[in-house]
């Protein structure tokens, strides 16, 4: 039975605050916080505290009822100065009168925040993100500080983001919060999660309804409880029009607060007067927020261009929606303009006898368009994939017409492609960046794609082949173990007697490797493709029926010969057996050596990293080259070649990564260890782990040096044992792909696989920016080696800091068989969730793991190729079969 008796929120500074149902929206001031100002984040950063106490007074000044204060920032003390500025904020009581929002992602800073606020603050936030106990352990806290709580709408499987999985939690929190922990109802303040509206993705349209509906259900079914939430969200996809957005805005709280929403984040200046908001732009903005046409967002987006005027000087030209259907169809296309694509596709439809006419006529041609710009390098790989979500809109727009046709006349309506190409992943890789871009370049050509994922078996490769009759295969890969997945396969084909041409392609994957490796063992065509848009000259020239055949012979011819020449090229090196080289290591004079002590032996475990942290890490370069845009960063925003697509490719990089941040759409998780460590019988290397004594088998340099340069092993940066010197050397694992395929899937189902690359581009670089993060914080605190070290991104990027992270599987480290090892040392499966596959591939795909070496003589090197002794050694002291260490070593071992 409901409690009907009034209970009210009371908060206090110097003067309470008490929420009853007659008081106005309270609004929550968020300038105070690092991550929303960067303003605030630069005098904190400065301490200048002075100047940020005028940040908050202006909030103050300016109609904030609750001053919001985050300090989680990676180049802040975040506990020292959270502390540092409520002592100040007590001493000014012009600020002090109103309650705190204590914010922070770490409880550490919380529970210093609780520890000295005056008054009844509110805790911003909790949930049972990580699991009912820890969920129960911090309301306990919370309650014994006297404190308020904001609950967000998120659980063990993730964020609410429809109706029911909103009042579900909300419903779960409440009865934890109120009969287990006892808590206060009138002090629990539920955020159940304000998502864009908008965007063109069709289940984003319940966002505002969704939420509005739940702040009513919550109102009427958990007693006394208050709903808040972060407006500015709901209008994330009209950033840049003003207008529209403050109209947005307005009508959200008209609707959420009379469904009970009583406090949120809200800029009063980015908010229009509700009956000041034109008639035209109100039914527009209504039809958004309450869902009540299926082409209400189509609707908005025409009319916001016919406001934008007010926010920017430079109205959009739509002359162009003036010209022939054909020319828009194309222009919409060229421009990846998906706005008006179904209206013109309707038109095109009306004026032809057969629904397939359009996508043989009015598409293609667009599409041909498209292909010649970027045969010609008059467009990007970036627009092409734009293009390719119009298309796919189109298409989809088409198919129950065809459908329809099809019944009606069931010998026509078969749109006739270019070919049917089959694309794969191959076994244990879980990387498909390049294999997704590969496939929505050929498919914009017309070829019919069947993608068969990721971590796909030769079986499943083979049967699918025959199943769907294709024309080419396409195998992608991106770690070592790949390569011989790939001659595997070439192999399984040639015995069962296919004919279908092989496409090579991924990270790893080179023409020597496929001259030398794959090409041999399949009698018919097999080609390395080193770049999407030398995909569609190669699938087109295979697929020629006039001179198909005589390009797949002069292709064999080809590779024969660059074989031969590879193979006599490689003869004339010059190989130490293992003994020599070892006896040609690295000399460090370990007497005089520095060697320092880790601040804190043993493992660690980090949770939930803050994605924030990682944006200055970020090295954008890679990034650009994973949508084949060539050059460095940031020179290649002005390069006279791609530098206007770049720009256009980096601002929207931007756009979808303060959005993955902002929305906590990704997971940042690691664990680490430092240990002592010291060399033994050469090239091994022994650790002291709290999970018992491990040992890393390391390859040595084997190719004959000039005199004087000596054959390095990454066990020459370890004290050997008979030194009688603890040593240290420590291992990580760091993860930024929890949630990312699932993201990356939604936008591929939404016909969207421009968001769908941009996401999984993206995690990869916060993976590869994490990791580098790490290092530093390993640098200058946790091992301490480097305290003072003062580098910037740039200097990062160049390696020049003191210390290596080398990573199995790249130069130093080729072989991937130590991965396990590090996850048996810090049970990274059980502790953060990264698992391997079986080709020890990491999965989720944005993840990073190595070593961690902190002599001041470590450096990179690549070991390059070795001989077979030394592989058979390897096997003897890893205790394995010889057969194993050759398969996986194989990419590593001479040709001689």
């Amino acid at each position: 039975m409901k409690d009907l008796k009034p209970k009210y929120l009371k908060l206090s500074g110097l003067e309470p605050l008490v929420v009853t149902p007659e008081t106005n929206f309270i609004n929550v001031g968020e300038r105070t916080n690092v991550a929303g100002s960067k303003k605030f984040l630069r005098l904190i950063k400065e301490e200048r505290f002075e100047e940020a106490l005028d940040v908050a007074r202006d909030q103050v000044e300016g109609g904030a009822q609750i001053i919001d204060i985050n300090m989680d920032d990676g180049l802040i003390d975040g506990k020292e100065a959270m502390v540092k500025f409520l002592n100040l904020i007590i001493a000014e009581p012009d600020i002090s009168r109103v309650p705190i929002m204590i914010d922070s992602s770490k409880w550490e800073i919380i529970e210093a925040g609780l520890q000295v606020v005056q008054g009844k603050c509110v805790v911003n936030s909790i949930s049972l993100k990580e699991g009912e106990a820890e969920f129960i352990h911090h309301a306990k806290l919370i309650k014994r500080y006297g404190a308020a709580v904001i609950v967000m709408a998120f659980d063990e499987v993730g964020q609410a983001d429809n109706y029911q999985r909103r009042i579900e939690i909300a419903k779960r929190s409440y009865d934890v919060l109120v009969e287990k922990v006892n808590f206060a109802p009138e002090d629990i303040i539920f955020d159940l999660n304000i998502f864009p509206v908008a965007t063109g993705m069709d289940e984003h349209k319940l966002n505002a309804i969704d939420f509005i509906e739940a702040t009513a259900w919550v109102k009427e079914n958990l007693p006394h409880c208050s709903v808040s939430g972060g407006v500015s969200n709901v209008s994330f996809s009209f950033r840049g029009n003003n207008p529209v957005r403050e109209a947005m805005h307005s009508v959200f709280l008209y609707h959420a607060i009379q469904a009970g929403m009583n406090m949120g984040i809200v800029n009063p200046t980015m908010l229009e007067v509700y009956d000041d908001i034109p008639k035209d732009l109100l039914e527009r903005v209504e039809d958004v927020m309450l869902n009540r046409r299926d082409d209400a967002t189509e609707r908005l987006l025409d009319f916001a261009e016919t406001v934008i005027g007010k926010a920017k000087e430079n109205k959009v030209d739509l002359s162009w929606r003036e010209e022939p259907i054909q020319n828009r169809i194309t222009r919409a296309l060229v421009k990846g303009i998906d706005q008006y694509i179904v209206e013109d596709i309707e038109a095109a439809r009306q004026s032809v006898d057969k629904p397939i006419e359009v996508i043989e006529g009015h598409l293609m041609t667009g599409m041909n368009v498209v292909g010649d710009l970027f045969g010609s390098g008059k467009m990007f790989l970036p627009q092409v994939v734009k293009s390719a979500r119009v298309m796919k809109k189109a298409v989809a727009y088409l198919l129950p017409y065809i459908e329809e046709e099809k019944l009606r006349n069931p010998q026509e309506g078969d749109s006739k492609n270019a070919g049917k190409i089959l694309m794969a992943t191959v076994k244990g890789d879980v990387h498909d960046i390049g294999k997704n871009i590969v496939g929505v370049v050929l498919a914009c050509n017309n070829y019919e794609i069947v993608d068969l994922g990721v971590m796909v078996p030769p079986e499943k490769i083979i049967q699918a082949a025959k199943e769907h009759n294709v024309d080419v295969i396409g195998l992608s890969g991106l770690i070592t173990p790949s390569l011989d997945e790939m001659v595997f396969l070439a192999k399984e084909m040639e015995r069962q007697n296919f004919s279908v041409p092989l496409l090579i392609g991924g990270a790893t994957t080179s023409k020597a490797h496929t001259a030398v490796k794959i090409d041999p063992q399949y009698k018919n065509a097999v080609v390395y493709v080193n770049d999407a848009s030398r995909a569609v000259t190669v699938v087109g020239d295979l697929l020629k029926k006039e001179t198909g055949e005589k390009y797949k012979e002069t292709i064999k011819l080809d590779y024969e010969e660059f074989r031969k020449q590879f193979l006599k090229r490689t003869k004339h090196k010059e190989y130490l057996s293992i003994e020599a080289a070892r006896k040609n290591k690295y000399k460090i004079d370990w007497k005089t050596s520095e060697i320092v002590k880790p601040n804190q032996l043993g493992i660690q475990i980090i949770e939930d990293y803050d994605l924030n942290k990682l944006r200055e890490f970020i090295d954008w370069t890679p990034f650009f080259r994973s949508w084949e845009l060539h050059g460095k960063y940031p020179d290649i925003l002005t390069d006279e070649i791609v530098g206007t697509q770049a720009t256009d490719l980096f601002a929207e990089a931007k756009e979808m990564l303060t959005k993955l941040i902002d929305e906590k759409l990704l997971t940042a998780k690691a664990v680490f260890g430092l240990f002592k460590a010291n060399t033994i019988n050469d090239d091994d290397i022994v650790l002291e782990t709290p999970n018992g004594e491990h040992t890393f088998r390391t390859l040595r340099q084997q190719l004959k040096k000039y005199a004087g340069k000596p054959n390095f092993s990454l066990s020459d940066f370890v004290a050997p044992i008979e030194t009688g010197i603890e040593d240290y050397m420590g291992c990580f694992c760091v993860s930024t792909g929890f949630g990312a395929e699932e993201i990356a899937e939604q936008y591929r189902k939404d016909l969207d696989d421009y968001n769908s690359i941009m996401v999984k581009a993206l995690a990869d670089r916060l993976a590869e920016a994490f990791a580098e993060c790490l290092h530093k914080e390993i640098r200058t605190t946790h091992w301490g080696y480097a305290s003072n070290e003062a580098l910037d991104n740039e200097a990062l990027i160049k390696e020049e800091y003191k210390g290596i992270r080398p990573a199995p599987g790249y130069p130093a480290c080729p072989d991937h068989l130590e991965k396990p090892t590090i996850w048996d040392i810090l049970k990274v499966k059980e502790t953060i969730g990264v698992e391997l596959t079986d080709s020890l591939a990491m999965w989720p795909a944005a993840s990073v793991s190595g070593y961690y070496f902190g002599n001041p003589e470590a450096r990179y090197f690549g070991v390059g190729k070795i001989k077979e002794d030394q592989v058979a050694d390897f096997a003897t002291r890893k205790n394995i079969e010889l057969e194993v260490a050759l398969k996986w070593l194989a990419p590593n071992i001479a040709d001689d």
